[in-house]
């Protein structure tokens, strides 16, 4: 049987007709599709700009779900759900990026950088201390350095902090030296309390000599001797201080004078202390000189023949005229008589219970209170964010 090739010439074209619609037809699907996807980003920017974020979140994922490929969606997903606590849902879709074969390097880091803040914010820190480490290298390193640093010194773990403190310092970006001088006193503090005075002392030495201006170091070196029984040790150590980080004396003036007395150089650090008040007036300095025995030099409007041999409780007189202290004049009246004495006991309960707070020390980077002096604020964990002087003071 002879083929017909008028068949083959009728089939030709009925084919290539065939094919031109099929093609128009994805044609048209695809563009469908890639306008479905821009409306519902820009939808979900529009209700992200008006700080609608429910709305916004469900116009993203009808955007992934359009176009699952797109990256830069999953990103502004993930961050959405982070920044509406949902950490978990965070989690998944930046997992679910980590786990594509096609991402690029650059957004791989992204996305793991993105999983550790998850973590981080979800308070799980060990996940995001492994999420963290992963980031070395990359370059995230620098932030996550320093994310990693706050979970060790949160938790109080210092032998770490010290080791990623220091590749902070070699990075060369910033110094972090006073830093890693209050990581070693931190590390000297438990050694001494564990009873290794000679280790403590030993990590105390390395933190003068790495920060030789932190008044912290020469601070708990000075204690340290005192608790050895080296009060003149203690001594040398707090006068040498009052040179190089006389701000900070409020906080050791009171050990100074102790020091002092113990090896019997109190003359020697009453001048001191007076020299040292008359360019600062300081409460606690006062203290420190009335507890030697001395007194600031009274205002000549203030001296009279009762006052010409000053006593110690006029030094808050005298501090009064240079600060507006109720700590010294609720100190100063609680020695006083008065011709209703019997009234002097509810008035002094309530000058005491009004000066209290005032006593406080008050973190400048958090406004956290508390009645002792923190190195390492308990609220915002801030370094050295504890002025030394009392709320009153500042």
């Amino acid at each position: 049987m002879d083929f017909d090739f008028s068949w083959l010439l009728l089939g030709l074209p009925l084919a290539f007709v065939l094919g031109w619609l099929a093609s128009r037809f994805d044609l048209r699907q695809l563009r469908i599709e890639n306008r479905q996807a821009p409306k519902a980003y820009f939808r979900g920017l529009n209700f992200l700009l008006n700080e609608q974020q429910d709305q916004a979140i469900d116009a993203f994922i009808e955007a992934v779900q359009n176009d699952p490929d797109t990256q830069e969606l999953h990103f502004a997903l993930g961050n959405l759900f982070r920044r509406r606590g949902e950490y978990q849902r965070a989690v998944r879709v930046h997992e679910h990026l980590l786990g594509r074969g096609d991402l690029s390097r650059a957004d791989r880091d992204r996305a793991q950088h993105a999983l550790a803040q998850d973590f981080l914010r979800a308070g799980l820190l060990d996940r995001a201390e492994a999420a963290l480490q992963k980031l070395e290298g990359t370059r995230y390193e620098n932030e996550a350095r320093l994310a990693l640093l706050a979970i060790y010194e949160r938790s109080r773990e210092w032998e770490q902090a010290a080791a990623v403190a220091q590749k902070l310092d070699e990075a060369e970006q910033a110094s972090y030296s006073v830093r890693r001088a209050h990581h070693l006193c931190e590390k000297a503090a438990e050694q001494a309390a564990a009873g290794d005075l000679a280790d403590a002392e030993h990590l105390l030495a390395q933190a003068s000599a790495l920060a030789p201006q932190a008044p912290r170091p020469a601070i708990d070196t000075a204690a340290l001797k005192l608790r050895h029984g080296d009060a003149a040790g203690a001594y040398e150590t707090l006068a040498a201080l009052c040179d190089t980080a006389p701000l900070a004396l409020p906080l050791y003036a009171a050990m100074l004078q102790q020091a002092a007395v113990a090896s019997q150089r109190g003359g020697e650090a009453l001048l001191i202390l007076q020299r040292r008040y008359a360019e600062s007036p300081s409460i606690d300095v006062l203290e420190a000189i009335m507890a030697l025995g001395g007194t600031p030099m009274l205002p000549d409007d203030l001296v009279t023949e009762e006052a010409a041999v000053p006593e110690p409780r006029d030094g808050y007189i005298a501090h009064l005229s240079h600060q507006t202290s109720l700590v010294a004049a609720s100190r100063w009246l609680a020695g006083e008589r008065f011709a209703h004495e019997q009234y002097r006991k509810p008035v002094q309960r309530a000058l005491d219970q009004a000066a209290r707070p005032l006593l406080r020390y008050r973190c400048a980077a958090c406004g956290f209170e508390a009645h002792q002096h923190f190195w390492h604020c308990p609220g915002c964990q801030a370094w050295d964010s504890y002025p030394p002087r009392r709320v009153e003071e500042l």
